[in-house]
């Protein structure tokens, strides 16, 4: 237990002084408001394909809570709240619709938080830091708990720093700020789902971490996969009229993944060479 609170206040002390945090920290905080901005100017604007003579209009976010997430039009363990199968498929075919403003939102944080952590356990290992705590028999579970709470903290001040760029980006922009249906609450409960879920990509990026070890690209480029592959599901958990089965879920969803996914961690450090 000493041992883990030792590396868990080295680690932090790593994260807060660290460079790259901050850069994070203001990519994240700039992001927002320049997609905002950028996509409210170009709103509306038409491009023809000189070859096909396609016209295609260039979308916008009609309101600043959009790049945060949208309403869900299914009630967690409640049903659907459309009121025909048409209208259901309807919806499901929009939720399909890859474009520009369902892509680029506060979702892109997890990709941010994977390539962070990559860094930062690929620090460890190429200058021979992890070597050396582990020859004093510093456990490998406490490693590896120690460094999904500095990726929880992380990501979560990266979430944060994000709502803080919508909020000014929005003004700057002068879009709505109307929550409609969602509320503050539901507002507040999608932005605490996002912040649970954090757990699950958290675990992943360690684990690929741990895995490539000094080969930090290798890293990167796993957990960014490994993401893409939940990618679509993180709308659907932490939807803006989120509630508190939603919280519950990610909390549980995030808790589960950071042990299981945590523990075969520990297995890969236990069974490979730490070079």
């Amino acid at each position: 237990m000493n041992g883990y609170k030792t590396m868990l206040k080295v680690d932090m002390r790593r994260l807060f002084t660290s460079r790259m945090f901050y850069i994070m920290l203001g990519i994240a905080l700039c992001m927002p408001i320049a997609i905002l901005v950028m996509t409210s100017s170009l709103a509306g604007t038409e491009t023809t394909n000189p070859q096909t003579g396609e016209v295609t209009v260039m979308e916008g976010f009609e309101n600043t809570w959009d790049i945060i997430g949208s309403e869900s039009d299914t009630e967690l363990f409640g049903g659907t709240k459309t009121d025909s199968a048409a209208e259901a498929s309807d919806n499901a075919a929009m939720g399909m619709n890859m474009d520009m403003t369902s892509m680029c939102n506060i979702n892109l944080v997890y990709f941010m938080l994977a390539v962070f952590l990559c860094v930062f356990v690929g620090g460890d290992f190429r200058s021979g830091y992890a070597k050396n705590l582990f020859t004093v028999r510093a456990k490998k579970g406490g490693y590896v708990a120690s460094k999904t709470v500095v990726g929880l903290i992380a990501g979560a001040a990266m979430l944060v720093a994000f709502f803080i760029g919508t909020v000014l980006g929005g003004n700057i922009a002068g879009l709505s700020f109307d929550l409609g249906s969602a509320g503050a609450d539901g507002l507040v409960m999608c932005m605490l789902a996002k912040i649970f879920l954090m757990g699950v990509f958290t675990a992943i990026s360690l684990a690929m971490s741990v895995y490539a070890k000094k080969h930090t690209w290798l890293s990167i480029m796993l957990s960014l996969f490994g993401g893409m592959l939940l990618f679509m599901m993180i709308p659907m958990l932490t939807p803006l009229n989120s509630g508190f089965m939603n919280v519950f879920m990610c909390l549980a969803g995030g808790a589960i993944f950071a042990a299981a996914i945590g523990s075969v961690s520990r297995v890969v450090l236990l069974k490979t060479d730490l070079v």
